[in-house]
Formats: structure tokens, C-alpha cells, sequence
């Protein structure tokens, strides 16, 4: 349970990084709507398709289990967005979850193409058990890149993240060219192993083949209560 102490630090660690996003010209909003989120990422220019992972057509979202974030420009044009999900894998871990298809689809009976699997090798995935916090579908626009955004988005999901629920785990599923270029470095994710998710949505027209990125729940804790971490982050 987050104490009142921790929630204090929480609104300093996050305030920290919405200032940020101002001083670059972005104006953030949140919501839990994710219809109205579906919505606004398909009348985004140039942003891709969004996994049906956020899709409540196709893996619906209980209120309080997860959000959405969107910064718009001073034109009030979308600039970035990411989301954030909550799977309760109490009776199971992210491996299994992935590799059973419902990490993307509520019913994979039902939605799920003859041909669709998921793989994951990833070892540490198949520890990932409790309440795990997905972080996904993050886009920055092509002017805002090389910017710090994906710190300051990424940081903004812990601090809400941990204040709603306090996750046992906080991961991501991420490209390879994103870890070789670096990008993944400036997500302030602890750990990363090859083999997340060997993924085929035949209908969806998705083939990834992922590494996995995560944070225990006592390192999203003590990155979070601890403003001068942000701070740190931020300068960096």
C-alpha cells in the first residue's frame, strides 16, 4: 500500500517532469476513456496502429486499471502519447500471459486469427508474476524526437503507475533497434533480456520479435519517492 509520505514524494516526482514537458513546449493531459484514446491515436498523422493490447474492442480495460497520456504543441497538434495497462497475473506470470495470446486479447477463442502465437524465451518474464504494469504504445512525433521526451514520458508513467497500484512489476516489450541505438537507455528501465515476445497477429498484420525491459516494484519505489532522482534523470 502507498503511504501518505510516499505520495507526497509521488506528486513531487511527477510534477518534476511535467515541468519538463512544458519547458519543451508539450502540455500534457491524462485520461482512462480508451475508446477516446483509440480515437485520438488513429487521427494522429503518422502514428502506427495501436496493439490491441489498448484496444477495448479487443482486450477491454477495467476502470482504474489502466490510462493514457497525450501531450499536445502550443497549436494544439498531438505530439506524443504512450499508455499504461495493469495485468493481474496472480495466478500466472508475463510469459505465459503473453504466450496465451491475453496480454492482447480478452478472449483469444474469440478474436484470436488460427495462425496468431507468441513466443517468449525471456527467463526473468517468467518470474513476472503479482500486479505487472505494461507500459506501451509510446510515440513521439518526428520533431519532438531527440528531444528527452521518452525520458520524460517514461518517468511520468512510474510516478502514476506506482501511485495507482504500486506494481510488483513495471515492464515493456521494445524493439532491438531501440536498444541499439540507445533509446531504451533514456526509458530509466533496470533490466532488459532478449526474447520477450516472438509475436504473430496475422490479422492485425504484426510481426515483432521484442526484448522485454522491467523494474521490480521496490525499483520503481525507490526510483520514484526519491525526488533528486528525478532530478538526476532530467539532467542527465
Amino acid at each position: 500500500m502507498t503511504s501518505v509520505a510516499d505520495l507526497l514524494h509521488v506528486s513531487r516526482f511527477i510534477q518534476s517532469y511535467d515541468a519538463a514537458a512544458i519547458q519543451k513546449g508539450i502540455k500534457l493531459s491524462f485520461g482512462d476513456d480508451f475508446h477516446e484514446y483509440i480515437s485520438i491515436t488513429r487521427s494522429t498523422p503518422t502514428k502506427g496502429p495501436t496493439y490491441p493490447n489498448f484496444r477495448p474492442d479487443r482486450s477491454p480495460i477495467r476502470p482504474g486499471e489502466g490510462f493514457w497520456m497525450v501531450g499536445v504543441d502550443k497549436n494544439n497538434e498531438v505530439a506524443v502519447l504512450q499508455a499504461v495497462r495493469l495485468y493481474d497475473l496472480s495466478c500466472s506470470n508475463f510469459a505465459e500471459h503473453l504466450e496465451s495470446l491475453k496480454a492482447f486479447y480478452a478472449d483469444p477463442t474469440k478474436h484470436a486469427h488460427p495462425e496468431d502465437a507468441c513466443t517468449c524465451a525471456a527467463p526473468s518474464a517468467k518470474k513476472m508474476s503479482g500486479r505487472v504494469a505494461y507500459h506501451g504504445d509510446a510515440w513521439v512525433r518526428e520533431d519532438f524526437r531527440g528531444s528527452g521526451m521518452p525520458r520524460i514520458m517514461t518517468g511520468i508513467a512510474f510516478g502514476v503507475s506506482f501511485a495507482m497500484w504500486a506494481p510488483d512489476f513495471m515492464c515493456a516489450l521494445v524493439a532491438h533497434w531501440s536498444i541499439d541505438k540507445g533509446v531504451v537507455l533514456q526509458y530509466g528501465y533496470t533490466h532488459q533480456e532478449r526474447a520477450g515476445a516472438i509475436l504473430r497477429l496475422v490479422e492485425e498484420k504484426i510481426v515483432d520479435d521484442d526484448w522485454v525491459i522491467w523494474l521490480t516494484g521496490e525499483e520503481l519505489r525507490s526510483r520514484v519517492v526519491r525526488p533528486e532522482k528525478a532530478d538526476l534523470m532530467l539532467a542527465s
